[in-house]
């Protein structure tokens, strides 16, 4: 029981669904999130548009064909070179073909020449070897061959390495190559040391 006296305040009636003294207390107001939500789901669904159907209807941007049109230019600067290099190394190679107004030179085919052959001359033979009868045998071979015979003897100058056939200018020549063939003689020495227009001189090793 409270020690001060009863006021108006203290009577409640009995029906009354109020219980004490209550204050109204404001709560906070709080920002409404409701546009912001459909603004977003607006936006998305206009990007989902522009980025799904509007390519399949046809609708592209404008800087498409302009980078179409730059790759194809860029090919074809790029394909140029090429074409270029080739035909300039085309015109440098020579062509084989020989034109209309070329006519094919003629040059004359060189003819062997031959000396002549003279078997009149006479021709010495020498046994240079230490073989008995060499001389005379070689000398029959060189009747027998159709050249008279001026001097068969054994060899009395300088020792020879080899088996020669010593001839006196160009005029001898076939002679001595005839002769050369004949006996197996390969040497033919243009001399003039000897007064025989042909000398055969045998020496060691020949059979």
């Amino acid at each position: 029981m409270t020690k001060f006296a009863r006021d108006e305040f203290d009577r409640v009636p009995q029906s009354s669904s109020r219980q004490g003294v209550h204050r109204l207390v404001a709560s906070a107001s709080r920002p409404a999130l409701w546009p912001v939500l459909l603004l977003g789901g607006i936006a998305l669904a206009v990007g989902l548009v522009a980025f799904l159907i509007l390519p399949k209807l046809g609708f592209t941007s404008s800087t498409t064909p302009q980078a179409v049109v730059t790759a194809d230019t860029s090919k074809q600067s790029a394909a140029a070179p090429p074409s270029a290099n080739s035909s300039a190394q085309a015109s440098s190679q020579p062509s084989t073909q020989p034109s209309p107004g070329d006519t094919p030179s003629s040059t004359p085919t060189p003819t062997p020449t031959t000396a002549p052959l003279d078997k009149t001359a006479a021709v010495a033979v020498y046994n240079g070897t230490t073989t008995g009868g060499l001389a005379a045998r070689v000398a029959g071979m060189v009747q027998g061959g159709g050249w008279p015979l001026s001097t068969v003897a054994n060899w009395g100058g300088m020792p020879q390495q080899t088996s020669s056939v010593f001839y006196k200018g160009a005029a001898q020549k076939g002679n001595a190559e005839a002769l050369g063939k004949l006996l197996g003689i390969s040497n033919l020495v243009d001399s003039a040391e000897f007064q025989q227009p042909v000398v055969v001189v045998l020496g060691p090793g020949y059979k």
